[in-house]
């Protein structure tokens, strides 16, 4: 079988997988649907390995149909990518694996009339997943885009009897939906402008024009829907509701990478379609985005910090380490873009295997609240073991993963602005520093005990309905052994010098345009030397200050004398920003648009 011949089915293998499980699901012993659908998965990421390792520091295409180009022009769907996409799109179909096993006794009694519908519908979410990671043509991108949100929204609803889940998927699903029509809208007048869909070839029909009003605003329209999907503020409202009340397993995979898949269509899109000669400046998008990402770093730290609700806690850490992504992207170099993709790779194993802990305590106890667990997770040694691993990869411990690429990113930002690293720095153990606190409180019963602020409007995670019903018997096996893989996972990342060297050769075709191009138009173009993503003493001392902030951080906020209001007077107006209410949410997405048009019409 021909390289081109396997990426069309990275994304057939889910979705045939998917229509299998929901047709026999209900007809087969609870063991043989999980065992079914573990083999689904598996097949999926044999499929991804064997690409990676085919396409070696080249690039793979794949016309569907044979639809080929003929004089330039095409009506053709191309799938084509670099080890960028393969390897995100190996990242999902590894997580969307984890998740499976995850879940073997994730409904220990599930209606038999919907025993394949969860596998099913996580089986799907892969396949928009990976096509989004693969795909090198803006309608299909939207196709794939929408499919991954669709799925998104029924399995953050997924307990219909609940009415939280469905209004959190509700608020996710309008959100979404919202910036996907802006998206729409946007490919629209490329197309009138280009009559091209394919990246390559708008980025070719454009070169003969120059940036007018109508390129400026299909730019800020067709990034609206990734952006919103990648919860870079002031679009990331709708994340942290949806977490807090979606599935444990759907969670993982929604901060694991689906999020990340926004920035990296943001990049992506850019990089090929607007990126040319008369498209949008480099400059533009460096300053713009970076400044977005800090922003949204800082604001997810900052709301990090202040949650005792456990998941929403994670999903804010989430929102800051996607702004981390984002100013990687933003640099618009090959060593930040090596750094970014390390990140992700090594964040995706922490964030869900903490996520998978999580889950274990809430089907345990019942609850995610911080303060109502204090000491009572002293039951799950094995747990708080892994959450504290979790905790402190998050803050950027040498050798995770996370830590090699922060410090990657962090030597690139140095060369730019010197001040970014403070906002790495800070960011990091910011995080980190909240999971740290939280499992010392809940795995150890250390500090005080926390007491109630009745005066301070929180949402507390308390008297949650268990997962898996039974609380009182030994959390199941997978429920650990997952999260403990997947961080073994995000320190291989780390450890292993191959996934670096081969990260960074892709990260130096992924900001190659040209080559792109030529791939695409099958032309032959040599690529530049590889940046160096390797560990520095200076990266380790920098992942070093920040484990200890957050060790400090931790350790303050657990002992340290309590102090007056002002920190909450401080935070209290962003708190209100995060009101639950949809209004409000359609207002800040309206609001962002319109402040994203302006910065960048500002800088032509």
């Amino acid at each position: 079988m021909s390289t081109a011949d396997l990426l069309p089915l990275a994304i057939a293998i889910p979705l045939i997988g998917a229509a299998f499980s929901a047709l026999v699901g209900s007809r087969l012993p609870r063991v043989a649907t999980d065992l079914l659908v573990t083999v689904w998965a598996a097949a999926g990421v044999a499929d991804l390995v064997v690409l990676w390792l085919r396409t070696g520091d080249g690039r793979a295409v794949s016309w569907l149909g044979g639809w080929r180009l003929r004089h330039g022009e095409s009506v053709g769907i191309v799938l084509v990518n670099d080890r960028i996409g393969i390897g995100l799109a190996l990242l999902t179909a590894v997580l969307v694996l984890a998740v499976i096993a995850y879940s073997w006794r994730y409904f220990d009694e599930p209606p038999a009339e919907h025993a394949g519908t969860f596998p099913a519908l996580i089986l799907l979410f892969d396949a928009g997943m990976c096509g989004f990671a693969l795909t090198g043509d803006l309608f299909n991108a939207f196709v794939f885009f929408e499919l991954m949100g669709a799925v998104a929204y029924a399995l953050t609803g997924f307990r219909i009897e609940d009415p939280r889940p469905l209004q959190g998927a509700l608020t996710f699903g309008v959100i979404n939906s919202l910036a996907a029509y802006g998206s729409l809208l946007g490919i629209g007048l490329l197309y009138a402008r280009t009559g091209e869909l394919g990246f390559a070839q708008i980025s070719q029909k454009l070169t003969g024009h120059r940036a007018d009003a109508l390129l400026l605003t299909a730019f800020v329209l067709v990034l609206t829907g990734p952006l919103v999907k990648g919860a870079v503020a002031p679009f990331h409202f709708w994340l942290p509701d949806a977490h807090a009340v979606a599935p444990t397993p759907v969670c993982m995979l929604l901060s694991g990478v689906m999020v990340e898949l926004g920035v990296y269509g943001a990049a992506r899109i850019y990089w090929i379609v607007f990126s040319g000669p008369h498209g949008i400046p480099q400059h533009v998008f460096h300053d713009t985005f970076v400044a977005a990402g800090v922003l949204t770093a800082l604001v997810g730290a900052v709301m990090c910090w202040k949650q005792r609700n456990l998941k929403r806690m994670l999903a804010f850490s989430t929102v800051s380490h996607v702004g981390m992504f984002l100013v990687g992207l933003a640099l618009l170099t090959p060593e930040a873009t090596a750094g970014t993709a390390l990140y992700v790779a090594g964040h995706a194993g922490a964030k869900a295997a903490l996520f998978g802990v999580t889950g274990a305590l809430l089907d345990r106890f019942g609850s995610v609240d911080e303060h109502s667990l204090y000491g009572r997770g002293r039951e799950l040694p094995v747990g708080g073991v892994l959450f504290v691993l979790g905790g402190l990869a998050l803050a950027g411990l040498p050798p995770f993963g996370t830590a090699l690429g922060k410090a990657v990113a962090e030597h690139a930002a140095q060369s730019h602005s010197p001040w970014l690293l403070a906002v790495f720095v800070l960011a990091s153990a910011a995080t980190g520093a909240a999971v740290l606190r939280a499992a010392l409180r809940v795995f150890a019963g250390a500090g005080r005990r926390p007491l109630d602020r009745h005066e301070v409007p929180e949402t507390t995670g308390g008297g949650e309905e268990p997962e898996i019903r039974g609380p009182s018997r030994r959390v199941p096996l997978p429920m650990l052994a997952v999260p403990a893989l997947l961080l073994a996972g995000s320190l291989a990342v780390g450890l292993l010098p191959a996934v670096s060297t081969q990260l960074a050769q892709a990260a130096r075709l992924f900001t190659d345009r040209v080559g792109y191009v030529a791939a695409v138009y099958g032309h032959s173009h040599a690529a530049g030397m590889p940046p160096a993503a390797d560990w520095t003493a200076e990266g380790i001392a920098l992942g070093l200050t920040s484990v200890a902030l957050a060790v400090a951080f931790a350790c303050a906020a657990l002992w340290a004398a309590p102090r007056g209001g002002g920190a909450h007077r401080v935070v209290a107006p962003l708190r209100r920003l995060h009101s639950g209410h949809m209004g409000d949410y359609v207002g800040w997405l309206i609001v962002g648009v319109a402040v994203l048009l302006v910065a960048v019409r500002a800088q032509l």
